[in-house]
């Protein structure tokens, strides 16, 4: 869906009939978030008649998303995951649990599956930037720590980074 001022790329996922519900609950998580429209598909279409495919408009820090409510067609898997970078450890527990609210599911290396089935990665921003250092063993070592994980623990990636 298109108006004036959208953006070029909008990220559009597909749900068997939770779009609404799924682009509610992300919302109230996230600053600068929020639903933006709801609406249904007025014409007959291949998963339903008019008035049964909602069609939801949201925005998620900023960046419009789109979400449907269309029947069953594909599972969500790890080929698409949204990151989610956070500053300190504070913010990942906040995102972390935020997304687990309700039945989703942790998995390992900071990556979640929210309830509706959409893989997240909680990162800490600064993870990348020790994962690319110049210095291959802090890149080692970082690594080595971060894949023992499930939930990212920021100040264990750093000792394991300062070799501590």
């Amino acid at each position: 869906m298109t108006t004036k001022n959208a953006a070029k790329v909008v990220p559009s996922l597909w749900y068997v009939k939770e779009a609404e519900e799924a682009a509610r609950f992300y919302a109230s998580i996230f600053p600068n978030s929020r639903v933006d429209r709801v609406s249904t598909l007025a014409a007959e279409t291949p998963s339903g008649p008019p008035g049964s495919v909602a069609v939801v408009d949201f925005t998620l820090f900023g960046q419009p998303f789109s979400a449907m409510s269309a029947g069953p067609m594909d599972d969500f898997n790890h080929a698409i995951s949204f990151s989610v970078h956070c500053d300190d450890q504070a913010e990942i527990d906040r995102y972390w649990n935020a997304i687990l609210e309700g039945g989703g599911t942790v998995e390992q290396c900071g990556w979640i599956r929210d309830r509706f089935g959409v893989a997240w990665q909680i990162v800490p921003t600064k993870l990348g930037e020790m994962i690319a250092h110049p210095d291959r063993e802090k890149a080692k070592r970082v690594t080595e720590a971060m894949l023992k994980m499930v939930k990212l623990d920021l100040p264990k990636l750093q000792q394991a980074f300062d070799g501590r």
